[in-house]
């Protein structure tokens, strides 16, 4: 009883820190033996209060890392479920897109607009390693054409590599791509023609509604829940007027929302019930914050109408541009696209990320990655209670790198950019997500970068812009 006691004396002790802010979101607790030797008390005891603070959502136990605090305070509101118009949009804003990416290299300003990974969090010495290897052991040292459906190799590794969410996939369901850009853009020819109409999520990446209206598609965009995505309903009343359906499942870019089992199922089974495909951009379902992967939407799959895309360029080398495409019964007409377009994925850039896969070093990678992106997330929450206006409405991600931030109707974001740009800040305004004039109060900032008291005061002063912009 006595040792009971005393940990729940710990627990609370560190609970009050966290709860008043001594310790934050994201930092790292002592040790074990730190706080059995600190309280006097047995290892066992120690354990038992971080169990107990854990249990109670105050901390995150990261394997072989530590204990991290995971507190999430509740006066932040979570933004709400969107409402775009359900019909066909195309007002496009490519001179805001243009302007947001017209300094991509210029390394003095804060890329919270940035959707990859900074380059500090990636395996970057390794990859140049495997990189060298690879041009030794391939034919040509990597400069031949090969086989329009890619490496050999690469495949097998990615078929393997989907045992996380129970994919039935072989290396022979593959088809690789420079990128999960050009793996949508081949789902889409190969599933649609010009004047077909197609059901997204609003909002959605401006990526893929660049490349819809390039094609002379129509877009109609869906309700979308910050939480659970799409909203299925909505979905179920456009069926009649689409000849496909465009979702990112899993952690969502821009809005970060993650659909439920049930959902995808549901969505899976209607879209199937109607002949309809669905072309699954499943880029950042395995930077996941939980116990586990979430499942894709093509592990529902029975009829083959799901093409899921996937790359590693949020993850591991987005220059690299290594992607792919599991098309199911479209697999035949993907080939003779990427036949007609492209010929060829580099072999060279293959070999590297199939080298790199083996012997579980991408696993790892990946865990790591997820462990300081989730601190990363909670700092971000932190900063945006301390520093932004009390009517700000945000999601505690669950995984990713993006975070929707839904500001007072008050502030026009894209005016914001331009102030700030002043300060060398760069956000990606709400209004590049849409066809719709919708989401102008919106903006979505990268966590993806290294956590550092630079970038919190960048935050800050961001914070203030806004402020001052009300």
């Amino acid at each position: 009883m006595k040792g009971e006691i005393l940990y729940q004396k710990i627990a609370k002790t560190i609970a009050w820190q966290i709860k008043t802010g001594i310790w934050k979101p994201g930092d790292k607790l002592p040790s074990l033996r730190t706080i059995s030797r600190e309280y006097g008390t047995s290892l066992n005891t120690a354990i038992q209060a971080y169990y107990e603070l854990e249990k109670e959502g105050f901390i995150l136990a990261s394997p072989k890392s530590g204990y991290f605090v995971n507190y999430k305070p509740l006066h932040l509101s979570a933004p709400t479920t969107t409402q775009p118009r359900i019909k066909y949009a195309a007002e496009e804003n490519n001179d805001l897109i243009s302007e947001v990416y017209r300094t991509i290299e210029d390394l003095s300003i804060t890329r919270l607009s940035l959707g990859v990974p900074e380059d500090i969090l990636l395996p970057i010495a390794k990859l140049n390693k495997e990189l060298v290897r690879a041009m030794r052991s391939l034919p040509g040292s990597g400069t031949r054409y090969e086989d329009t459906q890619g490496s050999p190799k690469l495949r097998k590794y990615i078929a393997r590599f989907t045992y996380n969410w129970n994919g039935l996939l072989s290396e022979d369901d593959i088809v690789t791509t420079s990128g999960a850009s050009h793996a949508v853009s081949l789902a889409l020819s190969a599933t649609t023609q010009k004047g077909d109409t197609i059901a997204v999520e609003s909002p959605v990446y401006f990526g893929l509604l660049q490349l819809a209206n390039s094609m002379g598609l129509r877009v109609i965009e869906l309700p979308t829940n910050p939480v659970t995505g799409v909203e299925p309903d909505a979905l179920k009343k456009v069926l009649p007027q689409i000849k496909a359906c465009i979702l990112i499942s899993n952690f969502s870019n821009p809005i970060g929302s993650c659909m439920p089992e049930e959902h995808k199922k549901a969505v899976v089974k209607m879209l199937a019930d109607h002949h309809i495909p669905l072309i699954e951009d499943d880029l950042y379902g395995d930077v996941f914050f939980g116990n586990s992967r979430p499942s894709p939407c093509k592990a529902f799959d029975e009829e083959g109408l799901v093409l899921w895309c996937c790359s590693v360029s949020k993850t591991l080398a987005p220059g690299y541009r290594v992607g792919w495409i599991a098309p199911g019964k479209f697999k035949k007409e993907v080939l003779r696209q990427k036949n007609i377009t492209l010929i060829s994925t580099p072999p060279l850039n293959q070999e590297t990320i199939a080298n790199f896969m083996e012997n579980d070093r991408y696993e790892n990678h990946l865990r790591k990655l997820r462990q300081e992106l989730h601190a990363n997330s909670l700092h971000f929450v932190q900063s945006i209670i301390d520093y932004f206006p009390e009517e700000t409405r945000i999601i505690h991600p669950q995984g990713g790198f993006m975070m929707w931030v839904e500001l007072d109707k008050k502030v026009d974001t894209t005016k914001l950019y331009y102030q700030a740009m002043q300060q060398k800040i760069s956000i990606a305004p709400g209004r590049m997500f849409t066809l719709q004039d919708q989401f102008n109060n919106c903006m979505r900032l990268s966590y993806g970068h290294q956590w550092t008291p630079i970038l919190e005061e960048r935050l800050k002063t961001l914070g203030e812009i806004i402020k001052k912009s009300m």
